[in-house]
């Protein structure tokens, strides 16, 4: 899938968000009235307000309505970033009329950012970063009972069998993190999962390196390919883990039947340079201008997506790599959408 100079194919989202905005604008369409999501945004940070700026001409472009509820230093230079941030979520869990919350994070960084998400009702967190989501996500639980989020602990829940993409009777799709999910639909449409192989296993003799194991993104994602059979390093600035899919256990017991067949995670001896020379995909989230992917380590053919806000592949990126994704921001948030 080269281009005619021979070089990488230089894949832009918008192709793939094609599809999603009109499941999106069909789904939309078999409702009495449009969905509402409030975006909280409660910091001067340009990139949050970029991003909200960009939730708000998407949900007016599609007919979602769209309020955009500013607290902090986003409302007033005066206060301090966070200001009244909580006490927003708590008020549109309480109002009937919003069906969704986001809330643009950073914020404050580290657990008091993880305390406010746990904040957001899990009905109403359409980015799927309540820990009842992440739990799901970690054990590999697909679908579930609409009414377990109302249970104050997931532990002792009986897994649902995924051998098929269709929810079981009773059952829906557990909600998974935007970006996640983002880069995974990014993947099927670059051909990284193969249909033929059973639901679940898709992504079966794939290696991948994803560079930043951050909570929102960067160790969700590893768990997440992982769980679809792909061999998964996670690189952080102090280590390599890989992680691999568990084998379904043959033991009868019932403890060992309570869970999925899920990833595991291994410290890794290789070097970063030793992971891209082996992998299919590399996915980079580093937060940093400076960071840089040095092409004369990767596979060459693989696939590249840049998550970061910044650009983490050299510019020749392309003389490598078959396919380089330079953003899936449009693709995000299509799947933030669809949660409604």
């Amino acid at each position: 899938m080269a281009s005619s100079d021979g070089h990488g194919v230089l894949l832009k989202s918008d192709s793939i968000a094609a599809s999603f905005r009109k499941e999106v604008l069909a789904g939309l369409g078999e409702l009495s009235q449009p969905p509402t999501l409030v975006g909280i945004l409660s910091t001067n940070s340009k990139p949050s307000k970029f991003y909200a700026e960009f939730t708000q001409k998407t949900c007016e472009e599609l007919g979602f309505k769209f309020i955009l509820k500013m607290v902090g230093s986003a409302a007033q230079s005066s206060l301090a970033d966070g200001e009244g941030v909580e006490e927003a979520i708590i008020e549109a869990n309480e109002d009937d009329a919003i069906n969704g919350i986001m809330v643009y994070y950073p914020i404050y960084g580290g657990q008091q950012d993880h305390y406010l998400q746990q904040i957001v009702s899990p009905y109403k967190d359409v980015e799927g970063l309540h820990f009842k989501f992440h739990y799901n996500l970690y054990h590999n639980i697909r679908f579930i009972d609409p009414e377990s989020l109302s249970l104050s602990s997931p532990h002792g829940l009986q897994p649902i069998d995924h051998a098929s993409e269709v929810p079981p009777e009773g059952t829906v799709k557990s909600i998974i993190p935007c970006t996640p999910l983002a880069i995974v639909k990014s993947l099927e449409h670059c051909g990284v999962y193969n249909s033929l192989l059973k639901y679940g296993d898709r992504a079966y003799g794939r290696t991948v390196t994803v560079i930043n194991r951050s909570e929102v993104v960067g160790r969700p994602l590893a768990a997440l390919l992982a769980n679809d059979g792909a061999r998964v390093f996670s690189v952080d600035i102090d280590s390599i883990q890989e992680y691999n899919k568990r084998p379904v256990s043959v033991k009868a017991d019932l403890k060992a039947a309570r869970y999925n067949p899920r990833h595991v995670v291994h410290p890794s001896t290789l070097t970063l340079p030793e992971c891209l020379a082996q992998s299919d995909v590399v996915i980079s989230a580093v937060p940093s201008a400076q960071y840089k992917v040095k092409t004369e380590h990767l596979k060459v053919g693989c696939i590249c997506l840049n998550i970061s806000a910044e650009k983490n592949f050299e510019k020749d990126i392309r003389e490598k790599a078959s396919i380089y994704l330079p953003s899936v921001g449009k693709v995000t948030i299509l799947m933030l959408l669809r949660n409604l």
